[in-house]
């Protein structure tokens, strides 16, 4: 008796006899969010907040006196001394304070040299557009001999490059790939539209949800990086499922069911692993990621519906034409490559593993001495204004003038706190005491290293352990350290002391999810410690790369990690599916383990060619936090394909044996059944004893 058809294959079958429906929904739901997210705007706002931290405190106190107005330095360089250009300063500072928004002009401060000063230019408001701070930047140019310079966020944030060159950048290397894999430029562009309609409808989605929730502004971008690479991804694993259904000889609309009924349980199933890995970051119960979480979960949830529905209505449209292109071009045999390979690795499977081990694990060893942190204009490129401001600044008035400690005082004690810090190894200069209330002090707190340096780190640490409880003690105040070093730290212990629960919540449920599809007490396993192993791999080699210029940025370890380890989930449910399918059909370990990386190997080493590409594009990016995350991913994707799936798990799976498809029988009843292969491959499926 023929078992009812799946899900599956009734979507499929739903998409072919109704593409011209289900193309025309997409082009509507694009459209129409795209419209309404460019006529209601943005409102892209960061939330640092860190509940509970000294940090926050600190930042909350300063936020109930009222929002501050925009503000930015204009430093004046001149090697012969600043006291022989004071007229050529003055006419700058003077034209400057003729421009629209500037509220006030301070007077010159001088460094003690007397080469370098700055003024302090405050405009009527907060969140200034950039037009009018670009004004003040071309306003405030060289004078003669006098070098003028210009620093402060405003001034950071207008010098920002466009972006769209990286995307771009990914997109075109991405088609290239498909079409040299597939031989014809329509078929290697499905799989690209595919993945341009879901990340463009996401995007207008989180224009208009960050009206309703605080989203940052490196969402947009965050979320195309991840959503092109993703959906080119799901879309290929279809596209490919298909195209060897063609080549087997099924009709293009058996091809269609059988892709979407075998690779798009696959692509079901690999996105819902990497939704869970990201919404695990909502277990951290940080502010500035919940946003992001949300946003990056939607982009996916969006390419798995378009590989799901839009691919399946363009294979039934331009169907034909493929069809003709595929059985044109010759079957190269690749997977008899990769089958002789598999039985290479699986000859000396102990070499093999623990040679590639061994070089994840040197590469990992970097990220042991990671420094988190913020950036500011010191790790800005050292042609802009906004960093030649910030170098001249640490040469004429110290390092620290970049990044003051902000240290609150609460029922007095103001003035004893600047005596005691006066004389404390690490600080250079303490600022003149302030009032805040009638209770509230503050004090800025100048160290003699840079914002970035890991000595101001030790410092605020010094401070919160050393210093300030025995002057509590004696003065009966409250003394709270904080400023963007001191919220850095706050951040990394905020996420070390919740990093538990997250990683309960992201291996813990994957895990369960993989026990429940391939019935397998390693697999899971194996699984979470290889994925481990990538990301700490992509860890080490950013930290490698960046340490050099400055920190790590505070939020790119915890959003690499939930976005790595649900990408490669993806690779491990493509290849170890096929494995598993052949397992049921034969009993045959090994050669399970060949069949499975000679169906798989070919598209999986094209997909993450595809990711590798795509991600590595944003190394191009002028944002360094997207630069770290493009590397990150790129060489996670990279290790993950090359390293982990070609060497690791054929050796691993060789090793298990059967022991790979154990599970205790007590287990095996209580986990829900979930099929990632079709009924009929279950037809043959082998009897193995479970042992309690």
């Amino acid at each position: 008796m023929t078992s009812p058809p799946s899900r599956m294959v009734r979507l499929a079958g739903w998409a072919q006899r109704r593409h011209w429906l289900a193309l025309a929904l997409w082009v509507a739901v694009l459209g129409g969010i795209t419209v309404a997210a460019q006529a209601v705007g943005s409102d892209y706002r960061d939330d640092h907040t860190l509940p509970g931290t000294e940090s926050q405190q600190v930042a909350d106190a300063f936020a109930a006196q009222g929002r501050q107005p925009d503000s930015v330095r204009v430093v004046f360089q001149r090697d012969a001394g600043i006291a022989g250009a004071r007229d050529g300063a003055a006419a700058v500072l003077s034209e400057v304070e003729r421009l629209p928004r500037v509220a006030d002009v301070s007077g010159l401060t001088e460094s003690e040299r007397g080469t370098v000063a700055f003024a302090t230019v405050t405009f009527d408001g907060a969140d200034v557009p950039a037009e009018d701070v670009r004004r003040v930047i071309d306003t405030a140019g060289r004078d003669g001999d006098l070098r003028v310079e210009l620093g402060g966020d405003p001034v950071r944030a207008a010098e920002e490059a466009p972006g769209g060159a990286a995307e771009g950048a990914g997109m075109l290397a991405a088609l290239v790939i498909l079409v040299l894999m597939f031989g014809s430029f329509l078929a290697a562009c499905l799989p690209l539209v595919t993945a341009v309609f879901a990340v463009g409808s996401t995007l207008g989605v989180i224009m208009l949800a960050s009206h309703l929730t605080a989203l940052p502004g490196y969402a947009p971008p965050l979320m195309m990086l991840v959503g092109l690479g993703v959906g080119i991804d799901y879309a290929l694993l279809v596209f490919a499922r298909f195209r060897g259904e063609l080549r087997m000889g099924a009709d293009r609309a058996r091809a269609a069911r059988t892709a979407l009924d075998t690779a798009g349980r696959s692509v079901l199933f690999a996105g819902t692993t990497v939704m869970i890995a990201l919404l695990g970051l909502l277990a951290l119960g940080l502010g500035s990621l919940q946003g992001v979480a949300l946003a990056v979960t939607l982009t996916v949830l969006l390419t798995m519906v378009a590989s799901l529905t839009l691919l399946p209505a363009l294979l039934t449209v331009f169907g034909k034409r493929i069809e003709k292109a595929v059985r044109k071009r010759p079957n190269r045999g690749s997977g008899a490559r990769w089958r002789r390979w598999s039985d290479t690795v699986q000859r000396r499977p102990v070499p093999a593993l623990v040679v590639s081990l061994a070089a994840l694990g040197a590469l990992s060893v970097p990220a042991f001495g990671m420094q988190l942190g913020f950036a500011d204009a010191g790790t800005e490129a050292e042609s802009a204004t906004s960093r030649q401001a910030y170098d001249l600044l640490a040469e004429g008035f110290g390092p620290g003038v970049n990044g003051p400690l902000v240290i609150m005082s609460e029922g007095g004690g103001t003035e004893e706190l600047a005596t005691a810090l006066d004389g404390t190894d690490g600080v250079a200069g303490v600022g003149a005491p302030q009032r805040l209330g009638d209770d509230l002090g503050m004090l800025l707190v100048f160290p003699d290293s840079a914002p970035q340096d890991e000595a101001t780190s030790d410092l605020v640490t010094r401070l919160r352990t050393d210093v300030l409880p025995p002057l509590e003690t004696d003065t009966g105040a409250t003394y709270l350290v904080g400023g963007s070093t001191a919220a850095a730290d706050d951040f990394a212990a905020a996420v070390s002391d919740r990093l538990p629960l997250f990683l309960l919540v992201v291996v813990g449920l994957s895990a369960i999810l993989l026990m429940a599809v391939f019935r397998s007490l390693l697999i899971p396993l194996k699984a979470a410690l290889l994925n481990l192993l990538s990301i700490g791999a992509s860890l080490g080699v950013v930290t490698l790369v960046f340490a050099p210029t400055g920190p790590v940025e505070a939020f790119v370890p915890v959003l690499v990690f939930a976005i790595v380890f649900g990408l490669s989930m993806d690779y491990e449910v493509f290849l170890v599916s096929r494995m598993h399918e052949e397992w049921r059909r034969t009993g045959d370990a090994s050669g399970a383990v060949r069949e499975g990386l000679a169906t798989t190997g070919g598209v999986i080493t094209a997909a993450a060619a595809i990711m590798v590409v795509v991600f590595g594009a944003f190394v191009l990016s002028p944002d360094r936090m997207l630069r770290q995350f493009g590397l990150g991913l790129a060489v996670a994707v990279l290790v993950d394909a090359l390293v982990l799936r070609c060497l690791v798990v054929p050796a691993v799976m060789r090793l298990f044996g059967t022991r790979a498809w154990w599970l205790p029988r007590w287990l095996d009843k209580a986990l829900p059944n979930v099929a990632l292969e079709p009924p009929e491959s279950h037809s043959k499926t082998v009897e193995f004893t479970r042992s309690n």
